[in-house]
């Protein structure tokens, strides 16, 4: 895993988490960006360096910068932000959502093993919530024996 992709897998859609992640951004905004996606399906676009910057200016009054960098943080360190700049035809993208310049091959690389390093953590969590089991409840011996003699006369009903 030490070179990027280079069979590209196209745009990358926005799924519904991404909308509300670039919804939370856009609604400290005065007004929204191109740059983020408006819908499911959207392609989700990565950023160009320095971008933050020119978010900033269009902070609404009554908005934090602190909670600009927090949503704007939660977004591009998602799954399928990193998996749209891993993309070997990857493009940063500029306020108004129009490309400026291609991502480096070592910003495709570090992508593509966040990407990588989210998938495989995301499948372990899911596994592992799918193989635990409940464990069967501690009783007592006198809760035993009248669970098996309750057992035995429901049975001989």
């Amino acid at each position: 895993m030490d070179k990027p992709w280079k069979i590209s897998r196209g745009p990358i859609a926005a799924t519904e988490l991404d909308v509300e992640k670039a919804n939370a951004i856009n609604v400290l905004l005065i007004r929204p960006v191109g740059v983020l996606p408006a819908k499911a399906g959207d392609s989700v676009l990565p950023f160009a360096v320095g971008l933050f910057n020119e978010l900033r200016p269009l902070l609404k009054p009554d908005a934090g910068v602190t909670t600009l960098r927090r949503a704007t943080a939660a977004y591009v360190h998602c799954r399928r932000y990193y998996f749209a700049s891993a993309q070997p035809d990857s493009m940063r993208h500029g306020l108004d959502g129009e490309p400026v310049e291609p991502l480096s091959p070592e910003d495709r690389l570090v992508a593509q093993k966040r990407f990588l390093s989210l998938k495989q953590n995301t499948g372990k969590t899911d596994a592992s919530e799918q193989t635990a089991t409940v464990p069967a409840p501690l009783l007592s011996k006198s809760e035993q024996i009248r669970a098996a003699l309750l057992g035995k006369r429901n049975a001989a009903s």
